[in-house]
């Protein structure tokens, strides 16, 4: 029985790797062994960078909700619990667009959420 040799495959899957790599700087995007590294390593980094940016995102909602509620005369956790008595089950998402785009909108939430407290 002939012996069948993984040639073609070793190299697609090479050249695979090689595909991801490239652009990087020096070895890394040349030779396999340091180019599987620096994909392994940046897959890792992209993996965190997803999830840190719903976090930081929701920080600057967060941010603008607070920007907004200060000159309204309230903090941030004020409003929030008022919101929350109040039954307003908008998200911090469109209360921070609220806030930036229609001011008179977001200073009649702050007044129903006040009255909730």
């Amino acid at each position: 029985m002939a012996r069948i040799k993984g040639a073609m495959m070793t190299r697609k899957r090479r050249n695979k790797t090689l595909k991801l790599a490239k652009g990087y700087w020096g070895s890394k995007s040349k030779l396999f062994k340091m180019a599987k590294q620096a994909v392994m390593k940046s897959g890792n980094y992209a993996y965190i960078g997803r999830k840190q940016k719903k976090r930081e995102v929701r920080q600057l909602w967060i941010t603008r909700i607070s920007a907004a509620c200060q000159m309204n005369g309230i903090n941030y956790s004020q409003f929030m619990n008022g919101c929350k008595k109040a039954g307003i089950t908008l998200n911090r998402k469109m209360l921070s667009e609220i806030a930036i785009h229609d001011a008179a909108g977001f200073s009649a939430i702050v007044e129903q959420a006040k009255a909730a407290l």
